[in-house]
């Protein structure tokens, strides 16, 4: 599923300041001290970035939810989510006829992760 750059943006900055940093990711009230075991995409998922005119590959950034894009993509479930690692990706483009990893503006997520799903 496409998400938005601000979206993107946003989430990349909270895992920035937090996770990346050796800090523990922070839902609304306390740390997770139960991160991400594993995120899965479908095939489908893949070859919607991948099928992108001129995608040569697929970039992944790490993120951490935040309360406002959590809610947005989970509705009621957000408090799931919050402060969880994640792992967004983005189709790469050649560059100057050579391959680079220079993204479009496009971003994919939604994967499923556990926890909070570990079914």
């Amino acid at each position: 599923m496409k998400i938005s750059k601000e979206d993107f943006e946003q989430m990349k900055a909270k895992y920035d300041k937090e996770v990346k940093k050796g800090k523990a990711g922070k839902d609304k009230n306390k740390e997770i001290d139960d991160q991400t075991n594993w995120i899965y995409y479908t095939k489908e998922d893949i070859m919607e970035a991948l099928g992108q005119e001129g995608a040569t590959g697929i970039k992944f950034h790490f993120i951490e939810y935040t309360e406002e894009v959590a809610k947005k993509y989970y509705g009621d479930d957000a408090d799931l989510y919050v402060g969880r690692l994640g792992l967004v990706f983005s189709p790469i483009f050649p560059a100057d006829s050579r391959v680079s990893l220079q993204n479009g503006d496009e971003y994919f997520d939604r994967g499923n992760m556990c926890p909070p799903k570990c079914e």
